[in-house]
């Protein structure tokens, strides 16, 4: 196996979570190097690991990816001896990742409190639908919840339909995301206190936190941003237009200079001294008269003709990818975006690459997502040092 330097191989995360809130904060950690120990219930194990459309082998293909480079053991945390055991990793952590329902490890004697008299040093992450804190926070919180109450979900979609959503689960990658950002900046702070704290990511607020001027346009202005389809209100063009072969491509050409070289590439120069689209307020204003002339070009080229031009020229523009298009993509293959893991079933798996890319420390994607308590031995045995016998006796009464 490869070896690498990675730039958190010195942290150690002790991850309770299940689903996508707290296990994708796991999975951006580990693609840097941290040791992530993912305890999962002895016999079930995380649900991800029966998720997905697509189920070849009778494996799911979200789990080897939001699993990735994690060791997974076993652990029933609604028992004492459970309890014990989690205590006990918590002693020889950094983080504790988790992502269940407020009061849930008060309830099983693992609150901040009893942990850092444990750890003082321990970092804790919970990911919730509406936080630790407030009225809201005993209610059940799915990432969909978060999205539509954080404001994605109402300006989604188009006008003349209900609330749309994205097809991959925002709400709750945003939240972890947001958690990962917290945890390293909670891990940061403690190298200079010496303590570490909680951190609290709800996923209403990261989706909140996306939602760029929605807040003081309402306050300042009371104007109520609604769903728009695939445009941005008074900001043209910026859209997807129709080509001579059927296809359809997403140009984005709002900035003034922008719009010039589209005008110029159009053959029509003249129309970025025009008073309808000469400023960005004017074309906002014109939306529907400037998107209508554009399409009208577009619709004479076919795709590739268009896009080559338009990149030759200086333009924003692409076409909207499929998961087939990103595998033949040469830019993709050039930065390396899809990475090969092999993997015992599936042989070599394709994945998504860590993002971002580092100059010195890159991370990596060593493991896919491993079997259900593969790493038992060697956590509880080699790091805790339970003794065989131990560990036979936990197995017998089902605590892992």
């Amino acid at each position: 196996m490869p070896r690498y330097d990675l730039p958190l191989d010195d942290i150690r995360v002790v991850e309770l979570g299940q689903l996508l809130a707290g296990p994708f904060c796991g999975q951006l950690l580990g693609d840097f190097g941290a040791e992530v120990i993912k305890v999962e219930d002895p016999g079930r194990g995380d649900p991800m690991r029966q998720w997905g459309r697509e189920k070849p082998h009778g494996r799911s293909l979200w789990w080897p990816v939001v699993a990735r480079n994690k060791k997974s053991v076993t652990c029933d945390l609604r028992t004492p001896e459970g309890q014990d055991l989690v205590k006990r990793l918590v002693a020889e952590a950094d983080v504790l990742l988790e992502n269940f329902r407020p009061g849930t490890l008060e309830r099983w004697g693992m609150s901040p409190a009893e942990l850092h008299a444990i750890n003082p040093w321990l970092v804790i992450t919970r990911v919730t639908g509406f936080g630790q804190t407030g009225p809201y926070a005993p209610r059940a919180g799915y990432g969909s919840i978060g999205e539509a109450m954080g404001g994605i979900r109402h300006v989604t979609g188009d006008p003349d339909r209900p609330p749309s959503r994205a097809g991959i689960s925002l709400g709750d990658s945003l939240a972890a995301t947001h958690a990962c950002v917290g945890t390293l900046v909670a891990l940061h702070q403690r190298e200079r206190s010496g303590k570490g704290q909680v951190v609290d990511s709800a996923i209403y607020e990261a989706v909140l936190a996306m939602m760029e001027s929605l807040l003081p346009e309402w306050q300042q202005a009371a104007y109520q941003r609604e769903r728009t389809g695939p445009v941005l209100p008074n900001v043209s063009p910026s859209n997807v237009y129709p080509t001579a072969d059927g296809e359809s491509v997403l140009i984005a050409a709002n900035q003034d200079s922008v719009f010039a070289r589209l005008a110029r590439v159009m053959g029509a120069p003249g129309l970025a001294a025009d008073p309808r689209f000469a400023t960005h307020g004017a074309r906002g204003e014109h939306m529907a008269e400037l998107d209508g002339l554009v399409a009208a070009w577009t619709a004479t080229l076919p795709a590739e003709e268009l896009l080559r031009t338009l990149h030759e020229g200086g333009v924003p523009a692409g076409r909207i990818y499929t998961a087939a298009d990103m595998f033949a993509d040469p830019h993709f293959a050039a930065r390396e975006a899809i990475v090969r893991v092999p993997h015992p079933e599936f042989g070599e798996l394709a994945m998504q690459n860590v993002v971002p890319k580092l100059s010195a420390t890159p991370g990596a994607v060593r493991t896919p997502g491993p079997e259900l308590g593969r790493h038992n031995d060697e956590v509880y045995g080699g790091l805790l040092g339970l003794t065989g016998a131990e560990l036979a006796g936990l197995r017998e009464k089902g605590v892992i």
